[in-house]
């Protein structure tokens, strides 16, 4: 198997490198470890932000092209009924 990692060079202020070492120590890890872990989430994270952010767009653009929506009140009554035996069929867009 093949390592496809690349190197990338981080230029840390002294202060957050003490940080860094400090918080290794702590886990019994390595400043690099926690490293890759950080920019992993962060990665992530980011991902995640910039789909909702294109779905929300995307829902949006249709909203301005349909009119089709639900209320904030139809959502919330929905909602509500969630675990109270009574459980009412999701809302029905309309304009």
């Amino acid at each position: 198997m093949t390592d496809n990692r690349q190197t990338t060079t981080l230029r840390l202020e002294p202060e957050i490198k003490e940080r860094l070492k400090t918080l290794a120590d702590d886990r019994r890890s390595s400043s690099h470890a926690l490293m890759i872990e950080a920019i992993d989430e962060y990665v992530v994270r980011e991902e995640k932000r910039s789909r909702y952010r294109k779905d929300a767009e995307a829902s949006w653009r249709e909203y301005e092209e349909t009119g089709q929506h639900i209320t904030a009140d139809e959502t919330v009554k929905w909602l509500e009924s969630w675990g109270s035996g009574h459980d009412q069929d999701p809302p029905v867009c309309h304009k």
